[in-house]
Formats: C-alpha cells, sequence, structure tokens
C-alpha cells in the first residue's frame, strides 16, 4: 500500500521549510507525547506503530521505550520525508526504526497491524474521513494493546494584549483549515470521535499548553501562516498584499512587545486501551 495525497488534500505545504516546522513543533510537544506513553506503558519488546510519523520525532520516544528488541514502524503519506527519518533514525542508533509509505485515508487495513500500541498526532486533524481513519487505527491495536491519540484545538490561540497582526495570523490559519475541511477542534472533539468510532470513552484524557513570549513565539506563527498561505490564496482567505502586511506587522509587534504573552493551541490527548477477550490471544 503505497499510495498517496495531493497536495490539495493536505492542509500544508512539503518543503525543507515545513519540516523543519514540523520537527520544531514535534519537540515543543515532546513532554506531552512522554506523559501519555507514561500511561500506557510501551513494553520492551513489544511493537508500535507512529501513524502520520511526519519527520520520526515521536518514533525515537516509542524505540526507547521499546528497546532494542521492539519494533517501531513509523506511517505517513509523505514516502521523502518518511525515508529521510528512517535513514535518520538508523543513524542514531534506532535500528528497530522502520518506515511505510501509506495513505491511511484509504480503505485497507492498516499494514503491518496488529500493534501493542498506536499514536497518532495531528492525524485526524487534516482528514475529512477522521472516524473511519480512527475505527481502522483501532483495528490495528492488538488485544491488550493501546491507542493514543494527540489532537489540536486551535480555539485556544490568544495573546496578551491582543494585537490586530496575530489576530489576522489566526483568522487566516483557521479559515484555510476549515476551508480545506479539517477540524480544528479535533483535540476537543476526541471523546466524541472515539465514541463515533465504535471504540468507547477513553480510558483517560490529558490536556497540554504553552505560553511563551511573542519574541519567539511568532517564529512558529509565520512559519505555520506561509505554510499555509498557498492554500489560503487558492481559497479566498487573504490576498498576497494582505497577506505580505499581515507577516511585516507581526515581526514588527514582535520587535515592539516581545514579552506579550502568547498561547498556542491546546494540545488534547485520549487514550485507550483494548480488553482481550475471554479465550482470546493473550497481550503480545
Amino acid at each position: 500500500m503505497t499510495t498517496t495525497m495531493s497536495q490539495q488534500e493536505y492542509s500544508l505545504q512539503r518543503s525543507a521549510l515545513e519540516y523543519d516546522r514540523l520537527r520544531a513543533q514535534a519537540r515543543t510537544w515532546e513532554s506531552a507525547a512522554e506523559t501519555v506513553l507514561d500511561r500506557v506503558r510501551p513494553r520492551p519488546g513489544g511493537s508500535a506503530l507512529d501513524a502520520g510519523c511526519g519527520p520520526g520525532e515521536t518514533m525515537r520516544l516509542l524505540a526507547r521505550r521499546v528497546g532494542p528488541h521492539g519494533t517501531v514502524t513509523g506511517i505517513d503519506v509523505d514516502a521523502a520525508l518518511g525515508a529521510v527519518a528512517e535513514r535518520s533514525l538508523h543513524a542514531e542508533g534506532y535500528p528497530q526504526v522502520r518506515f511505510v509509505a501509506a495513505d491511511l485515508s484509504v480503505d485497507e487495513p492498516v499494514p503491518g497491524g496488529p500493534y501493542d500500541v498506536v499514536y497518532a498526532r495531528l492525524l485526524l486533524f487534516h482528514l475529512p474521513q477522521r472516524v473511519a481513519v480512527l475505527a481502522r487505527l483501532w483495528d490495528a491495536v492488538a488485544p491488550g494493546g493501546a491507542l493514543v491519540v494527540q489532537e489540536y484545538d486551535l480555539g485556544a490561540i490568544d495573546l496578551v494584549p491582543p494585537l490586530p497582526s496575530v489576530e489576522e495570523v489566526r483568522r487566516v490559519i483557521c479559515e484555510t483549515f476549515l476551508a480545506l475541511g479539517c477540524d480544528i477542534r479535533a483535540g476537543f472533539h476526541l471523546s466524541q470521535l472515539f465514541g463515533e468510532a465504535g471504540i468507547g470513552a477513553p480510558d483517560g484524557t490529558d490536556v497540554a499548553g504553552r505560553i511563551e513570549p511573542l519574541a519567539t513565539g511568532q517564529r512558529i506563527l509565520s512559519a505555520t501562516f506561509s505554510s499555509v498561505l498557498p492554500a489560503a490564496l487558492a481559497h479566498g482567505v487573504t490576498g498576497e498584499a494582505e497577506a505580505d502586511a499581515t507577516l511585516a506587522a507581526l515581526a514588527r509587534d514582535a520587535d515592539r512587545l516581545p514579552d506579550a504573552s502568547l498561547f498556542w493551541p491546546l494540545m488534547l490527548s485520549a487514550w485507550k486501551r483494548k480488553e482481550v477477550s475471554a479465550g482470546g490471544p493473550s497481550p503480545r
């Protein structure tokens, strides 16, 4: 299964700058990922899946937990990025990691399952078929294994004191994602999505937030704005002149008010362990 999505079906660009942004974003939320992995406790020697693995930052965390005798599979629609992630992790000393290029929105079983842990971050956010994809991820969980999902709620983005430049960046990002069929409050909807996918109520949930000075936060805002800009222009959310003016105003505001408090999106998590049926196979 090696299908790929077109650029129109994915909200963000595929470029070296975007890949750097994804790595920085993943590192920002590393502690939130560690928190939920602590709750489900991937076992040494077990198998783990990172669904929508991107640049492979969470694959590294999973590899450390399953150890050299375990396996970690990363699946992503971006074959080039996944191949780079696999090579990098092998060079770092994680030979138990492998990458599979696949489109998880296709109505087919998840490759390579079942897994002891299935992890997905910021995957459902982008997919109109989010309930069907979530159900397939659950099907890929081995009896006794766990599903872990982390998703954004963009409704929390804010700044104190408020500034028109940040509000315009937030507007363009949110309206563009909505125009592309994304769920900008996917994290808030996780419990509902679990129910609709036939998984049942999560065993646990977690909410992680982040506040940082505008001086540093404006870099991720600018990078995300620039990544969604082609889609924003195509859908009439903004214009080229307006976008240039917005980025310039944001840079000026960051210089003028470097200590303004920028509230990131919330990262919400939900996890569920699959029961072992009577007479069924034991956890692997």
